[in-house]
């Protein structure tokens, strides 16, 4: 049997299209993209996707174990499953991205962006996953969008659920999310043009993006770090019930505010070396910039960006991003109870 993993890494030759094990069938539509199903038949459809940055090395391990399980039948395999891996030439060069972020070209968002290497595979994803849950349209639909983070985290691992118009989750996805291991939730404001917003609102899946540690090189991975979230995914896979009895409550986080790097005079009161969640208090600036708009009456317009509540805390803080692009999430404290409870 071949081993996914590897043979993507070689480039995009797809050597075996399909084919079937004892109690599976499988399929590769695409290079980095396999289709697994039970011959008996199945009650949801799920995509688990990893490495929509390239350097987003452990949830690729993670997926590839379950993937050559699978196909060995070590588990019984009782949902429809895709499996994708993103952005295959920057994995393949060990980079985040080469011309652009690949989670911020979702939703046809692409299209707003010059031919490269991740807008062409921003319009093959949003393909393969239209093709995937258009089969059974009928069937339950959930997307788990596996990442890593740049930086060292309070919360080692931690989920980002995208913005729904009704605030509210589905009650099952919440508790697998508490069963696996996480700390967090962070409850995104606003639309976005991410992986896993784009399969929540184009096809109403049950979808969150997990953050598991912090990128490394392949094989410098502790996967041990994340033995919930992979025995989370055989559950997923296996349709076996999962036990929140003893589960830690997760901490809740909404999103108050984007900070949007406008200008060179753009500044970010937090330290290059700040994990993500460092806590600021009510009234701090996190960030400041100066807008020359000449269509405004004030052509120098000052931006603050300053905490509002009790407490605030910052997600993914990055000063050297290009202009126009976020430089970080301010968060306030959240309610698991005033998220969950979806049918």
């Amino acid at each position: 049997m071949f081993d996914f993993l590897t043979e993507t890494l070689a480039g995009d030759e797809i050597k075996e299209r399909s084919g079937e094990t004892l109690n599976i069938a499988w399929s590769r539509p695409e290079a980095g993209i396999i289709v697994l199903q039970p011959t008996s038949g199945y009650r949801q459809n799920i995509i688990i996707s990893a490495a929509i940055h390239g350097n987003e090395t452990a949830p690729i391990e993670i997926i590839n174990r379950l993937i050559s399980d699978i196909l060995a039948n070590k588990y019984t395999l009782k949902v429809r499953v895709m499996v994708i891996l993103g952005n295959l030439e920057a994995m393949r060069q060990s980079e985040r991205y080469i011309n652009v972020d690949l989670n911020r070209l979702f939703s046809d968002h692409y299209l707003q962006y010059s031919h490269c290497n991740e807008t062409i595979r921003a319009a093959k994803l949003q393909q393969v996953v239209a093709d995937f849950y258009a089969v059974d349209p009928d069937k339950p639909r959930s997307h788990f969008d596996l990442h890593t983070a740049i930086r060292a985290s309070h919360h080692i691992a931690f989920g980002l659920l995208p913005y729904l118009d009704s605030g509210r989750y589905q009650s099952k996805m919440m508790n697998w999310l508490q069963s696996v291991g996480l700390e967090a939730l962070v409850v995104n404001h606003a639309p976005a043009a991410t992986f896993s917003y784009f399969t929540s609102h184009q096809f109403a899946a049950n979808s969150c993006t997990l953050e598991l540690g912090k990128a490394n090189p392949f094989g410098h991975n502790d996967l041990q770090q994340f033995v919930g979230i992979e025995q989370g995914l055989i559950k997923l896979i296996s349709e076996e019930v999962v036990d929140v009895s003893n589960s830690v409550e997760l901490t809740v986080y909404n999103v108050a505010d984007v900070i949007i790097k406008l200008s060179d005079q753009f500044k970010l009161n937090v330290a290059d070396d700040a994990a993500n969640f460092s806590e600021f208090p009510n009234g701090y600036i996190i960030a400041s910039d100066c807008v020359n708009n000449d269509d405004d009456i004030e052509k120098n317009k000052n931006v603050i960006y300053q905490v509002q509540q009790e407490n605030g805390y910052i997600l993914f803080p990055n000063r050297n991003v290009k202009k126009g692009l976020r430089a970080g999430l301010l968060l306030a404290k959240g309610d698991l109870s005033a998220i969950s409870g979806a049918s």
